[in-house]
């Protein structure tokens, strides 16, 4: 392993950081590139040494900046040069991006921050390998309630009963809601499935009064709206 413990090369870097952390003060969000802000991130787990080499390291084995982030400790901990401690420091960002965005929505009005809403979404979804079905319960001032996780795995009846989603708005208070899934393939257009289940839950909804406000489809660096393509 190599966190803080080991040094990367036989030198502090200490010239190189401190010129690291000027750019990032002065110059904003687009002062580092991606391996530099990762680079710069790895400096909490390493205290000394050139941590360079192993940000493109990370970048090329997952993908992207978000990619790193969003990747299981345990995979990150098993590339070479990385260990607990590093990928611990890493996901721990990764969690501080979606408390972050998830505070932006928190005792709002949802459809009012609708951008905020879909920041959250995107942060918290766009990277899995594996569908995940989601409802955001709303309150009649449509703040959200309870963020639900429904069903992982398929958007369709045999996971997803629309029965229950209305139930479960009618049992704790809610008076509309939100259906959200992802796309794995990091395509966000709706299958006739992804229609035709929201349909059901917009039917089983009006009979107690519960309105689907929308359902989105999270892709990679896109989404859906239903309600935006007329098809609720």
């Amino acid at each position: 392993m190599s966190d803080s413990g080991t040094k990367l090369k036989d030198h502090s870097g200490a010239g190189h950081r401190e010129r690291l952390r000027q750019r990032l003060l002065k110059g904003g969000a687009e002062a580092l590139a991606d391996y530099e802000l990762l680079e710069y991130l790895l400096f909490g787990a390493f205290r000394q040494g050139d941590t360079k080499p192993l940000a493109k390291r990370l970048i090329e084995q997952f993908g992207s900046f978000s990619g790193v982030l969003n990747a299981d400790p345990q995979a990150l901990a098993r590339v070479k040069g990385m260990g607990e401690s590093s990928a611990a420091t890493l996901s721990a960002v990764a969690l501080s991006a979606r408390r972050m965005a998830r505070g932006q929505i928190e005792d709002q009005p949802v459809l009012g921050s609708w951008q905020s809403l879909l920041d959250y979404l995107a942060i918290d979804m766009s990277h899995l390998k594996h569908e995940r079905v989601r409802v955001l319960y709303l309150d009649t001032r449509n703040r959200l309630i309870l963020d639900h996780l429904a069903a992982e795995g398929s958007v369709d009846e045999a996971a997803i009963h629309p029965r229950e989603v209305i139930r479960k708005a009618f049992d704790i208070g809610a008076t509309a809601l939100i259906l959200v899934h992802n796309h794995p393939s990091g395509d966000p257009e709706p299958s006739r499935a992804d229609i035709q289940i929201t349909n059901r839950i917009a039917e089983a909804g009006r009979l107690l009064n519960i309105t689907v406000h929308d359902h989105v489809i999270v892709g990679r660096g896109s989404h859906v709206s239903l309600r935006a393509k007329g098809l609720i």
